[in-house]
């Protein structure tokens, strides 16, 4: 599976192209729907475009990338919890609220890769003072998500990569601090 990040609007979203053989999916296309297709070679086809939550800087394009590729939104609200697979795409999606109520994340578990929308971050965890989060919620997805094997590499909504083992430490601090 390739991975290609391409950093989009006005909070420098993540936007990510995850290619299998001819076919692609997008993760959280937050802004400038033609830069993101400028990414996309005209041999690949989109199987579908998916949102980590519904903040407007992970979904700014989405309607945009739907029309052009012809092709289907997957997020938080009709993808249940467990495995689904997307023609030759197999991931998990798990339910992590606390930033957000809608909040999924989107684990590829043969390739050890997890998008993490803005659950977690490189040092931090997403904000939970807005509307649509909870902390409470918040503590509930870090303690399961610390059940998952700690060399998954975690990729999030913004800035740069990270393990989930790095951040360990930072995730119970966050427990006691929620």
């Amino acid at each position: 599976m390739k991975i290609s990040v391409v950093v989009v609007g006005e909070l420098q979203t993540n936007c990510y192209i995850i290619e299998k053989g001819n076919s692609v999916l997008i993760i959280d296309p937050g802004d400038n729907a033609s830069l993101i297709a400028s990414n996309i070679s005209s041999d690949k086809r989109v199987l579908g475009i998916i949102i980590t939550h519904s903040h407007d800087d992970h979904t700014k394009a989405a309607v945009e990338l739907l029309n052009k590729y012809g092709t289907r939104l997957y997020n938080g609200h009709n993808l249940c919890e467990g495995n689904h697979v997307i023609e030759n795409f197999s991931f998990d999606v798990i339910a992590t609220p606390g930033h957000m109520d809608d909040s999924i994340c989107i684990y590829f578990k043969e390739e050890k890769v997890m998008f993490v929308g803005d659950f977690i971050f490189k040092g931090g965890i997403g904000r939970t003072d807005m509307i649509g989060s909870s902390p409470f919620d918040m503590k509930m997805s870090i303690k399961k998500i610390l059940k998952y094997p700690t060399d998954i590499t975690l990729m999030p909504g913004h800035f740069g990569v990270t393990l989930l083992g790095d951040e360990i430490d930072n995730l119970n601090y966050f427990l006691t601090k929620l």
